[in-house]
């Protein structure tokens, strides 16, 4: 007898001993044993494709669950108190004042973009703007963290130029600004990329949404474009694998994205929420039909009954085990009540937006799926997508991690001559990780929409939420793996620091966190050290500031063969700023303004850009963090930011002060006189120290003269250290240079054509106008 084309529930209950695919599903064997032992049988092969993925290290977090709680263990009654909504949904919520609200998450889509950059990192975009969508907002702005191998190998054009085109492609066609993020060449993402996408969206308080699915007798509605072939394992498979040498071992369809499609669904699901014909809404991203069923009837503490019979398809060919795995895009899943159905439907008829009901939310526990009028799912929601599997993974301490301390960047040659320092400062400033992205940047439009208040080359995004009032946001997202290889735990601290000091200096009050944690193996022992040690840096680093993580994402399996990324959390800061009006640029535009170096210099230079660049060196122990002085800083840079007393605020971060003074110059051409002898003598530092150390808790600004006497007085009387290092100039020829009394004179059209030479010379021409 042949056993029949469906998989039935009843099928799998009369047939115990069927082998089934578990292991090329992405299962381990006890996995698939505990699936087993849950339902009491063995699992129909759409049950198994649903617990496959949603078991999946992407999408349960399994082997990172245990550490990621301390982010809501370790929480003051401080950081509730714009915390409107936290961990658990699709994205966190602030309350940003004035009834507004504001909702951002991070994510990453790095195999996908590897295997093909272009759809990944465009479909990485798209999944991240539904994230915001399904929390009842409009989406206002996106940004990017993208980290690629060596820039001089063959592979990284090819990535580089599939990955940029694919976020402008997106972004662009959905007409939402891109104003910031960074990008980092290392050999060490050489077959694993780094393609982190960020959203934020706008809304009232009293428009939030949550992913919960309860009342029973409301229907499930599958709304947006058709499931198709595209993504399916995605999560399980190829997010949830490493790399072998030669790439990945099993290739599952990426995902292929329309952002025309996401455009319409976005003005679609504004109106429905306008309307109120939603009482529950989720995106259909990693996992798809099986994650956006189950989430929802868990969440709600419900259950559910859907036919896939109802799903629309682009390829009829598909089997049930296959529309439940699908990843196709620019596709929602709504809990509409039946008196407001015909209402919902006129609207996405309106929008011309396909849609199916597919059932219908019940009170009994279950999620039942059928297929053809057979049962082919009947599971507890819970087992599917809460109560997954809880690993306490192997954590070893690293065998190489105190050789690699020990071998400090102090022991490196610092020349004290003029002519060697203008040779290292010009082999910083032309570094691919420290030149002028312009050749990435230019491809994104980032003014659409007219609420861009600050974007590239600031060091921080900001948007205008209110056109009365001119509240606003600022967000800046930052890591340094350099630093995370060294010590993962600083590292994290340093990521969370810089980008908060990068929301200061534009005159925001740093208010909340996402992440996005990117690490190799966790079945690697030293990979689960640098993750639990970045987590706890993190959330300790978050108590000390008061500030909440409101969400993120943890990448693993980012390695190829046995070697692991750098450990590369990504840390994005949200602030608030009451008037967009009071933003404070990264350069000066005057002359004549003086210069001034707010925070203390130490000779730290390991894991630095110039023990990388001029040394090829990584070693020793990343910069000492002080987060009481960050907040102490960010609170002085508020305070002369709402008094007007500075005109413009640049972190140092990458590059030290040299990087810091060259930026300063180039924003808008204006140049600088500036002297290292009282830095030196007061720090106690030499001059290579005090040009490229990283030193933390620093930043440059620019006072107009008349208000030098009262920005002085604000910095004594809030007791932090500051030293006039400078002024800014036009030469006495009309030539703007940047000259460092004792080293360098270097005019500010060399400078440009330095920094902005090294992107163009590897990838092409950059773009002349922001693409639209």
């Amino acid at each position: 007898m042949t056993a029949p084309l469906i998989d039935t529930v009843d099928n799998a209950a009369a047939t115990p001993e069927k082998e089934q695919p578990y292991a090329a599903l992405g299962l381990k064997p006890d996995e698939y044993a505990k699936i087993r032992e849950i339902l009491g049988r063995r699992p129909t092969s759409g049950e198994l494709a649903m617990y496959s993925v949603m078991w999946s290290e992407h999408c349960s977090y399994k082997s990172s669950k245990i550490y990621l709680r301390q982010f809501g263990q370790k929480v003051s009654d401080e950081m509730k108190t714009r915390l409107m909504v936290g961990m658990g949904q699709n994205a966190g919520v602030v309350d940003v004042g004035e009834g507004w609200a504001v909702t951002f998450k991070v994510e990453s889509h790095n195999h996908p973009s590897y295997i093909e950059p272009f759809q990944g990192a465009a479909t990485g975009v798209g999944g991240i703007v539904r994230d915001i969508i399904s929390m009842g907002a409009r989406p206002v702005a996106i940004m990017d963290q993208l980290r690629f191998g060596a820039i001089d190998d063959p592979d990284t054009a090819r990535v580089v130029h599939g990955v940029v085109s694919g976020i402008s492609f997106y972004g662009n066609c959905l007409g939402l600004p891109n104003i910031g993020g960074e990008t980092v060449f290392d050999s060490v993402y050489q077959a694993n990329p780094l393609v982190n996408a960020l959203a934020v969206g706008v809304m009232r308080h009293e428009d939030i949404k949550l992913a919960n699915a309860s009342g029973a007798g409301n229907k499930v509605v599958l709304f947006g474009a058709r499931t198709g072939g595209d993504g399916i394992g995605g999560a399980s498979i190829l997010a949830s694998d490493t790399f072998s040498e030669g790439g990945p071992t099993k290739r599952p369809a990426v995902q292929v994205g329309d952002p025309f499609a996401e455009k319409v669904l976005i003005e679609c699901c504004l109106e429905l929420y306008r309307d109120d014909l939603v009482e529950a809404i989720q995106d259909l991203g990693a996992a798809g039909i099986s994650c956006a069923t189950s989430e929802l009837a868990a969440n709600g503490y419900s259950g559910m009954r859907v036919s896939l019979d109802n799903v629309l398809l682009r390829d009829p060919s598909l089997t049930a085990e296959e529309i439940l795995m699908s990843e196709s895009q620019e596709r929602m899943m709504a809990i509409v009540a039946p008196e407001k159905l015909d209402a919902f439907l006129a609207v996405v008829g309106k929008w011309d937006v396909e849609t199916s009901v597919l059932g219908e939310v019940t009170g009994d526990g279950r999620l039942v799926i059928d297929w053809h009028g057979e049962r082919i799912v009947d599971v507890d929601p819970s087992t599917v997508a809460v109560d997954g599997p809880v690993y306490e993974r192997p954590v070893a301490y690293p065998t190489w991690i105190d050789a690699l301390r020990d071998d400090s960047a102090a022991a490196l040659p610092r020349s004290a001559d003029p002519a060697e320092l203008e040779a290292q400062f010009r082999a910083l400033v032309s570094s691919p990780n420290l030149a002028d992205p312009s050749w990435i940047t230019n491809q994104y439009d980032y003014y659409v929409l007219g609420n861009t208040a600050l974007s590239f080359p600031d060091d921080a995004g900001m948007i205008r939420v209110d056109e009365e009032s001119g509240l606003g946001f600022a967000i800046a997202t930052d890591c340094n793996g350099r630093y995370c290889q060294l010590d993962p735990y600083q590292g994290a601290k340093l990521a969370l620091a810089e980008a908060y000091r990068n929301v200061a200096v534009t005159g925001a009050v740093p208010t909340a966190v996402t992440d996005c944690l990117n690490f190799g193996s966790p079945e690697n022992p030293e990979v689960m050290w640098q993750f639990s040690q970045a987590v706890e840096g993190l959330s300790d680093g978050c108590l000390e500031l008061g500030i909440p993580v409101t969400g993120g994402n943890v990448s693993f399996y980012n390695q190829t063969g046995d070697v692991p990324i750098h450990p590369t959390p990504v840390v994005g800061v949200l602030g608030i700023i009451d008037d967009v009006a009071r933003r404070i640029p990264s350069g000066w535009q005057d002359a004549g303004e003086n210069i001034y170096l707010l925070g203390v210099t130490a000779t730290e230079l390991s894991g630095s850009q110039w023990a990388g660049t001029i040394h090829g060196h990584l070693g020793g122990r990343p910069p000492a963090v002080d987060l009481a002085q960050e907040k102490k800083l960010a609170d002085l840079l508020h305070a002369a930011g709402q008094q007007s007393l500075v005109s413009s605020a640049h972190d140092l971060s990458s590059g030290g002060l040299a990087q810091a003074l060259a930026e300063g110059v180039l924003r808008f051409g204006v140049g600088a006189r500036v002297w290292l002898r009282e830095i030196m003598e007061r720090d106690g530092v030499d001059a290579a120290s005090a040009l490229f150390a990283e030193s933390t808790g620093r930043v440059i600004v620019t006072v107009p003269r008349e208000d030098d006497v009262k920005f002085r007085g604000l910095c004594d009387g809030r007791g932090y250290p500051v030293l006039r290092i400078g002024v800014t100039d036009v030469a006495a020829d009309g030539a703007a240079a940047l000259e460092i009394q004792d080293v360098l004179t270097i005019t500010v059209p060399e400078l440009r054509s330095l920094a902005t030479a090294t992107l163009p010379a590897a990838f092409g021409e950059i773009v002349a106008e922001p693409a639209v």
